[in-house]
């Protein structure tokens, strides 16, 4: 603007000896010429300066979705005659994150197949109800009164309903879970011709269209188990098994389920698409011995194979015995001509005894991580864990326990980079936590009683 007006000033100052009336306009009409393009000028440098200014814009990290919460729950019981406490741990902070009451006593601990609902058995003859939820209060806690006589010893959770074995009354209670707490829907019994068996335990998996009620035989002997069909609730087909059977597994397609016989170190095969004893193929046979006084067991569904533990006698080495149980698949044609893969049979070599693996003392329980890779073996005498690499069927470590006195109980959280192995004691009131990564203890969590069970949510 400036510019504009000297320029204009000194067109007018060298016309000014002959200055006119129409000289005088036109300079006028010069001035504001110049001066509008000056005008325009500037707006143009102001549009400029709008056009290309710095704008500064954040821009966040992008990385893996975040990992849903998982928890352990553990039971623990501070005295006979006091309430249980049920206590919730973060799998990936191992940290206690609630704690609530629970029925006195408590002595069994089970999760529902989608880990959001936990039940306990207690000792004042009561069945606990329970979210598993960071916000659990012992006011959340549901409280269902047994019958008289009852003395129940495990329950199985179907998609919907639950059942509880019952020695006490010789049944098998169903009890609703459509609202809590859960209700008693009917008592089926065990033994209904009353040829001496008594309950210890379901072999079944959520989803699947029935499950076995493992029967003992209360005068020694071979036992008996029973098939609960879920669809209607009733029980069909009774078969023979090995002597004292105490546990079972069953795959989770349904179409497999394998009792272990304490009594006399077997293991039977129940085809429960049959629901029959299986025929396996020669030369395996059924029931599969195994080690001494089988009591365990967890499937390796990645590699068809099935990890026993075998207590043994208790005052040496128990082990654990790795079964094949592969079924038929289109793969498996060309060496099983009979295969149906819509109603498949044992492929060749099932049932047959892989290995047998030297562990600690006492084995109580195993478990296996769901990649396969390896199995954890609770050794009760000597308070350690064994590491059963799968690959090649050694124990690659024995990890000491020794804040958790006498480990009975274990359960395994997979994970990345690492999972996590849990063990608790009904003679300590400490659970210790293991790295599956590099198969050390990572910590150990105090618990406000002694530890009862611990249940983990899957993966």
């Amino acid at each position: 603007m400036h510019l504009g007006r000297i320029e204009a000033e000194g067109t007018s100052q060298v016309r000014a000896g002959r200055s006119s009336k129409k000289s005088r306009v036109r300079s006028r009409i010069q001035a504001l010429s110049t001066f509008a393009l000056a005008v325009v000028s500037l707006g143009a440098i102001a549009g400029c300066g709008n056009t290309y200014r710095p704008v500064v814009t954040s821009i966040n990290p992008v990385g893996p979705a975040a990992q849903p919460p998982r928890f352990a729950v553990v039971i623990s019981s501070p005295a006979p005659d006091l309430p249980g406490i049920v206590t919730i741990v973060d799998f990936s902070g191992d940290t206690v994150l609630i704690t609530a009451n629970v029925g006195a006593a408590p002595y069994y601990l089970m999760l529902n197949a989608s880990g959001n609902t936990g039940y306990t058995l207690n000792g004042d003859g009561t069945l606990t109800s329970f979210d598993v939820s960071t916000v659990l209060q012992t006011r959340d806690v549901l409280l269902t009164t047994l019958l008289s006589g009852a003395k129940p010893n495990s329950i199985f959770s179907n998609t919907t309903a639950l059942f509880v074995t019952d020695p006490g009354r010789k049944t098998v209670a169903q009890f609703s879970e459509a609202t809590p707490p859960p209700a008693l829907v009917q008592e089926l019994a065990a033994d209904p011709l009353n040829q001496g068996y008594s309950p210890v335990y379901i072999a079944g998996f959520s989803g699947a269209p029935r499950a076995y009620l493992i029967n003992q035989n209360i005068n020694g002997g071979p036992g008996q188990v029973a098939a609960i069909e879920m669809a209607t609730n009733t029980i069909t087909n009774r078969i023979p098994v090995g002597s004292t059977p105490v546990y079972g597994v069953m795959t989770s397609d349904g179409k497999r389920a394998f009792i272990m016989n304490k009594g006399d170190g077997t293991v039977s095969v129940i085809n429960s698409q049959t629901n029959l004893a299986d025929s396996v193929p020669a030369p395996a046979v059924n029931p599969i011995p195994v080690g001494t006084s089988p009591l365990w067991a967890d499937l390796a569904p990645t590699r068809n194979e099935l990890v026993v533990a075998n207590e043994g006698d208790g005052t040496s080495k128990g082990s654990v015995s790795i079964i094949n149980i592969p079924l038929c698949s289109v793969a498996a044609l060309p060496g099983n001509p009979n295969c149906d893969v819509n109603n498949p049979i044992d492929a060749n070599g099932f049932g047959q005894v892989l290995a047998t693996v030297p562990v600690g003392v006492d084995p109580q329980m195993v478990a296996v991580l769901q990649d396969g890779s390896r199995a954890y073996v609770v050794n009760r005498a000597d308070s350690t864990v064994s590491v059963v690499n799968l690959n090649t069927n050694t124990v690659t470590a024995t990890i000491p326990v020794p804040a958790t006195v006498h480990p009975n109980f274990i359960a395994v959280i997979n994970g990345t980079p690492t999972g996590k192995v849990y063990v608790t004691s009904t003679e300590s009131t400490n659970m210790t936590i293991i790295r599956t990564d590099t198969d050390v203890v990572e910590t150990t969590i105090p618990l406000q009683g002694n530890g009862v069970m611990v249940r983990a949510q899957l993966p």
